[in-house]
């Protein structure tokens, strides 16, 4: 760490975890602990808690927990150190001047660096929109119906259009390795050491992350010039396929979805008209990352795409990657209109609202872009389509889905169901397609099995029950020593849980979660202590704790037989593996 253990607890201490989240998230008082909405994932019902005695949050919702570092970090999007930065000037503390190489500090401090010159980059489009030279750019913005109070919340500017006009600005304030790595401007081959602009003549769109952080910037160009949209490159700040635009405002609309539109345009015509919770890829087709962003703040999504057939397809594509992560889909359709923007400016905001409520299934969406290249009409070609259908259909996994699907199928396409649903077997039969299913459904079943009642799961059972029960842990220490988890995080956790006992006989969560400086590891050990262990006895906790003590200490002996060459070493190892079948852990030891 970069600072002193007790300076890191010390802030942690001052910083009440209740007082400090919230500042973020309305929570009410429930006999000892607070409830409110969790900010990590859209819900309706309060399930995320906060503990004032155990100074740690927990959502029983989707299982996010930690203590005051861990909030600030996943919330703010900070590291670890920026937390305890943020924090200790929340209550005043002054940090200590670390002594670290020249090395260490430029990589600490490069990130920072980065967002910095971005900002100072939007703050000069901006500037440059309101000069004269930027008239042509604030009509373009005007005549699109662009309010002044937009352009003010979206940081609307205008890139000049001399070529190295924003180079010869930032290079006044930023080092040459910042202004390289920013992608806001370009090595000229010819001239060793010199730079152009990446965008010049643009009307400038400042990308924000979701914690209004400026990472990069998408420029649209005046006149009739290729391309016509142009985004950052890729940088330590800026990856297109894990970052959405109007994500940092949508996230917090708190609506029932999330609507997905192509550019950046069609974001802000529909944000001004009162639709906020609208967000649009980065130039770049849908992204698995993109969507799993998504599934934290909501479980629906409304794509509303170009009615172009490159809009068409581009849902298409979007809809299996949405629908992966366990997003409910469904397509918005506008006709008579190119795109979201356009329809908003010609038909206003209620009427969007009336094409987002009758929006289509994306299920049906796909059926119905099937049937388009059909003609219908045509005997042979309906039964080639029903085929079609047929095997969509079998996609389904579940089968109240598939039969509503069939019925609303064979209703629009004037089918009989019942023939629609033999097909259905009969395609799954003849394709393999049912079976193969079912195949990796036992296959997937079987790998969950055997990975979650495996050594991991051994090793964080055991320490949950240990680290909420110190009577549990008088008996296990005796019979499971830290050096057998063989899992180098469970270790760790071992060693703290075991160590604060060994200290004063009670295990301080919010102290233990400190000692890790990522976020995912402190996401880890809080869920070791806020996991459930079910028994409705003492006998049949007994048998717990028993059977993951053995199956860590048996893992522990393959491990090692594994590395041992030595023949007498390898004798001891197989008794004690004996042996092992017949240790019986007596709750009663204590």
């Amino acid at each position: 760490m970069y600072y002193p253990e007790e300076l890191i607890e010390e802030i942690r201490i001052q910083n009440d975890i209740v007082d400090v989240i919230s500042s973020y998230v309305q929570l009410n008082k429930k006999g000892s602990t607070f409830f409110g909405l969790c900010p990590f994932h859209n819900e309706k019902t309060p399930s995320f808690s906060v503990s004032s005695d155990k100074q740690m949050y927990y959502c029983f919702g989707c299982g996010v927990g930690g203590n005051v570092y861990t909030f600030v970090m996943e919330y703010e999007n900070f590291s670890f150190v920026e937390a305890v930065k943020f924090l200790a000037d929340r209550v005043h503390i002054t940090l200590p001047t670390v002594e670290v190489s020249d090395e260490v500090k430029k990589r600490m401090d490069f990130k920072h660096q980065l967002v910095e010159v971005n900002k100072t980059a939007a703050r000069y489009f901006y500037y440059q929109l309101k000069s004269e030279k930027g008239k042509h750019a604030l009509e373009y913005l005007q005549k699109r119906g662009i309010s002044e109070e937009t352009l003010k919340k979206f940081g609307l500017g205008y890139s000049n259009i001399y070529r190295n006009d924003l180079y010869r600005y930032l290079s006044e304030k930023y080092d040459e390795r910042v202004l390289n790595e920013s992608g806001l401007v370009i090595p000229e081959k010819k001239s060793p050491g010199e730079y152009f602009d990446r965008f010049w003549n643009r009307v400038m769109f400042p990308i924000f992350d979701v914690h209004n952080r400026i990472i990069g910037f998408g420029g649209r160009v005046l006149g009739d010039f290729n391309p016509k949209y142009l985004n950052s490159p890729e940088t330590k700040l800026f990856d297109k396929r894990r970052n959405l635009y109007g994500l940092n405002l949508a996230r917090s609309s708190r609506k029932e979805n999330i609507i997905i539109v192509e550019g950046y345009m069609d974001v802000i015509s529909l944000y001004q008209a009162g639709i906020t919770n609208v967000v649009a890829s980065l130039g770049t087709a849908f992204t698995i990352e993109q969507a799993a962003l998504i599934k934290r703040y909501t479980d629906n999504v409304v794509i509303s795409y170009d009615s172009d057939t490159a809009g068409i397809k581009a849902a298409l594509r979007a809809i299996p990657i949405l629908k992966s992560k366990g997003l409910s889909v469904r397509v918005l359709r506008i006709k008579d209109y190119k795109d979201p923007d356009e329809f908003i400016k010609n038909k206003g905001s209620e009427a969007f609202i009336d094409l987002i409520n009758n929006a289509t299934s994306g299920f049906m969406f796909e059926i119905e872009e099937l049937g388009n290249k059909f003609n219908l009409e045509d005997p042979d070609n309906r039964t080639k389509f029903h085929k079609q259908v047929a095997t969509k259909l079998l996609e389904l996994d579940s089968e109240i889905e598939r039969d509503n699907y069939l019925e609303a199928i064979a209703k629009k396409y004037n089918t009989k169901k019942q023939l629609l649903e033999k097909l259905v077997v009969e395609t799954g039969k003849n394709t393999g397609i049912v079976s193969s299913r079912q195949e990796i459904k036992k296959i997937n079943s079987q790998k969950n099995k055997n990975s979650e009642d495996g050594i991991i799961l051994a090793q964080k059972s055991i320490l949950t029950l240990v680290a909420n029960n110190y009577d549990i842990y008088k008996i296990v220490k005796k019979y499971l020593k830290v050096t057998e988890f063989l899992d180098e995080f469970y270790r760790k956790v071992a060693k703290e849980v075991y160590e604060a006992y060994e200290n004063s006989k009670k295990v301080e969560y919010a102290v233990i979660i400190n000692k890790f400086m990522e976020l995912e590891e402190q996401k880890k050990v809080a869920g070791i202590f806020n996991k459930k262990i079910l028994f409705e006895n003492k006998l049949q906790l007994e048998k717990i704790v028993n059977e993951n003590v053995k199956l860590i200490k048996a893992a522990n002996i393959d491990a090692n037989s594994r590395i041992i060459n030595n023949t007498s070493e390898l004798q001891k190892l197989i008794l004690a593996k004996r042996e092992l079948q017949g240790l019986h852990i007596s709750l009663k030891d204590g």
